[in-house]
């Protein structure tokens, strides 16, 4: 495996995270957000990954890519709020369907793998250093 693999590999998986990380902000960013009905409640986002593998090369090579990101399946929460402005005619707004308890752990989870494969990154950056010194 070349150093050029190592690095694909990991940008792939550090794009990956990003977009992952970018859906948790979302989410969190719409934490409590009210609507008039079910359908135009704000319903949490999860990113779906992939393996792509090459089988072009003559050793194994794989990598991570993003196949959708899709809505979570959770029900929204249902309130009735006859004052608010947002209700329906029965007096009822729903709740966006975001746990930011669960939105905070997938949040660092996503972050640790992020920096995980920035770390492999820096690791092979430093062997191939290490063995053009050698050559001194």
């Amino acid at each position: 495996m070349s150093f050029f693999d190592v690095l694909a590999i990991s940008g792939s998986g550090m794009h990956a995270q990003m977009i992952r990380m970018n859906a948790t902000s979302s989410n969190l960013a719409n934490v409590g957000v009210a609507a008039s009905s079910a359908e135009e409640a704000y319903k949490a986002k999860r990113a779906v990954f992939r393996t792509i593998y090459d089988t072009s090369a003559e050793d194994y090579k794989a990598s991570v890519g993003v196949e959708d990101v899709v809505h979570a399946d959770r029900p929204n929460e249902r309130r009735f709020e006859p004052d608010n402005p947002l209700a329906n005619e029965d007096g009822y707004i729903y709740i966006s369907n975001v746990n930011s308890i669960e939105e905070m752990m997938d949040m660092q989870m996503s972050s640790r793998a992020y920096q995980a494969n920035v770390e492999v990154i820096n690791t092979a950056k430093k062997l191939v250093l290490n063995t053009l010194r050698l050559g001194k």
